[in-house]
């Protein structure tokens, strides 16, 4: 059948995680908790760094970014997947798809991108702790927000360009709760070539050059804490960077996962937990993480919230 005469898709169905009402119920009132969560735990890290002096340092404004971008991340997905769960018109049309995708590209690159720039800041207060307010100045701090921005924008434009060139004639069905590129293009009934290798070469460029930032960091870090003498100096060094590393192994592990397994080892309901993972759980858990295992944040929110005002940063 020729190109001309198919039926183009207008809209795509959501399968979303069940098709059972009670258990649509039950799974709004945990997703709308979870993103509450999300919002809430990320808006008062935010809150603290601005209106705590004790926290004005770059490693908290890199932190507040991080905060910031996850509340993008999450809020691509999870105020329509809500939606979709108490609807029984699961559908979103082609271009708001589109759309999710972009952002969702776009705050989850630009994530990455911050995180490499937190742990250059480690590097910089660990491994020359005498320049780290010229080398971590405002400027500089701006600049790698700005530019991890920039780098998102460009990743999503890049992959979601090809995408628009193809044609989606049926299967209109996503077994998914958000619009993922790689869901967009199993739909498509023309060639894929283009999509799947810009696609590829911008994951693989884009994750290389941030995690070998990352690496590259953390392995002059581990130098230089290995070459501190006293157990306690170690521990110490050593506890700045904890939080960031567990951060970075979630966000890492699980969208490797997610993206670049092989086919054969496809799964809806894995995808569907992996998603969930990456896309709805690590934005929460992020300020959980650096509250519960950071003094300084741990002691400004009780300062914030009219706790003991003696208890000073450490």
């Amino acid at each position: 059948m020729s190109m001309a005469n198919q039926t183009m898709v207008t809209e795509f169905i959501f399968l979303g995680l069940s098709s059972d009402p009670h258990l649509q119920t039950f799974l709004f009132l945990v997703f709308l908790a979870i993103y509450l969560t999300t919002l809430g735990g990320n808006v008062s890290i935010m809150l603290v760094i601005r209106a705590d002096p004790h926290l004005g340092t770059p490693m908290y404004f890199l932190l507040s970014h991080l905060s910031f971008s996850d509340i993008c991340f999450c809020s691509v997905t999870v105020p329509k997947m809500l939606e979709t769960l108490l609807s029984e018109r699961k559908t979103i049309s082609v271009n708001s798809c589109f759309a999710q995708m972009f952002f969702l590209l776009l705050s989850g690159c630009s994530e990455v991108f911050i995180l490499s720039a937190m742990a250059y800041d480690r590097y910089a207060a660990i491994c020359n702790p005498l320049h780290y307010m010229r080398t971590m100045s405002k400027r500089v701090c701006s600049q790698l927000v700005a530019g991890a921005w920039l780098i998102g924008f460009l990743y999503a434009l890049i992959n979601t360009l090809p995408l628009l060139a193809l044609h989606f004639c049926g299967p209109n069905a996503i077994n998914h709760f958000s619009c993922e590129l790689p869901s967009l293009v199993a739909l498509s009934c023309s060639e894929t070539f283009t999509s799947d290798l810009v696609f590829l070469t911008s994951a693989l460029t884009t994750g290389l050059v941030s995690f070998s930032l990352t690496l590259g960091s953390y392995i002059h870090i581990l130098t230089t804490i290995l070459r501190i003498r006293s157990a306690e100096g170690r521990r110490k060094a050593f506890s700045t960077c904890s939080s960031h590393l567990i951060v970075v192994g979630l966000c890492y592990g699980t969208g490797l996962f997610r993206y670049f397994r092989p086919n054969s080892a496809s799964s809806v309901v894995l995808d569907g937990l992996v998603s969930i993972q990456y896309s709805i759980l690590t934005p929460m858990l992020n300020p959980l993480i650096y509250s519960l295992k950071n003094k300084e944040v741990k002691a400004a929110l009780r300062r914030l919230l009219g706790g003991k005002n003696h208890l000073a940063p450490r």
